[in-house]
């Protein structure tokens, strides 16, 4: 597994991270997945404080146990549950960053995290405050690095201007390729992008067809739209999945690809697929076949 440093901040995350969302409640079973992805060279994991109400944190740290100083460790923080449990709302004061660093350090059973996500956020908040509240955190040893999760380029460039932040996760494939013009932006803030749904909702995997054919499109991509690319991508590479990684790794902007798995299996199919070659011949000529977006909003 090749590694790649996150922004400035000296900490190297496996091109494959494992997006740590889709582990199973079970204890023993997430465990069996964490420590299948960690046979496979996966040391970059992800998840956030949103999860299951904190319950996959439990399910993180608990996996993990014995394994902390080998691996980086990523949760996200700024989604508060209310009282009753059904619905969440914004927060990314000062004040409760540091009281929910606590906890998210209790449920992952660790003294610190490696990197520590505002979990979103909009041009109303005072993302100042929360900067502040990262580089706080960095003082006291807490955390090692931040960054951002958004899909808000407005927000991204406002936070990245800013701080000293290391990361933006974004949404980022070859069916969603609105990231793109931005990629250099965040490269010139010293900070790298980490990318979920690479996969899109396994649209780019060996179930590419029958899962179109269940859907009402993609993104930009009408149903058949969608369809017809698919089938045209699948006929220029012998495995998608492979392909997909492929296209989004050859940006040096990107230090790793976030996965997710409910299972040992795909945790082993995914690495499979990591393994095999895609020359650049092949990814500059399914360039044409795919549609390149931008994002039409939050731009000012």
């Amino acid at each position: 597994m090749k590694k790649r440093e996150l922004g400035r901040s000296g900490l190297m995350v496996s091109e494959i991270g494992l997006g740590c969302m889709s582990l199973p409640q079970q204890k023993e079973q997430a465990k069996k997945i964490v420590d299948a992805a960690i046979d496979q060279g996966i040391t970059f994991f992800d998840t956030a404080d949103l999860y299951d109400k904190g319950e996959n944190e439990n399910v993180v740290g608990y996996s993990l146990k014995g394994k902390r100083n080998d691996i980086i460790l990523a949760t996200k923080v700024g989604n508060k549950w209310n009282d009753e449990g059904n619905s969440w709302s914004w927060d990314s004061s000062k004040s409760y960053i540091t009281h929910q660093v606590k906890e998210s350090l209790q449920r992952l059973k660790t003294d610190y995290i490696d990197l520590y996500q505002l979990h979103g956020g909009t041009m109303e908040n005072n993302l100042e405050e929360a900067i502040d509240a990262f580089e706080s955190l960095k003082q006291e040893g807490l955390i090692r690095a931040y960054g951002i999760s958004s899909i808000r380029p407005n927000v991204i460039q406002r936070f990245l201007s800013q701080s000293d932040a290391s990361s933006v996760m974004m949404q980022y494939s070859m069916l969603d390729r609105r990231p793109e013009e931005w990629l250099d932006l965040i490269a010139s803030h010293d900070a790298s992008v980490i990318t979920r749904g690479s996969l899109a909702k396994g649209l780019l995997t060996a179930e590419a067809i029958k899962r179109a054919e269940q859907s009402n499109g993609y993104e930009k991509y009408s149903k058949d739209a969608l369809i017809s690319t698919l089938t045209k991508l699948e006929e220029n590479t012998k495995d998608l999945t492979s392909l997909a990684l492929a296209f989004v790794l050859q940006h040096k902007q990107v230090s790793s690809i976030v996965v997710g798995a409910s299972s040992v299996n795909q945790v082993n199919n995914t690495m499979d697929a990591y393994q095999q070659s895609i020359s650049s011949n092949v990814l500059e000529e399914i360039n044409d076949l795919l549609t390149k977006d931008q994002y039409t909003e939050h731009l000012t």
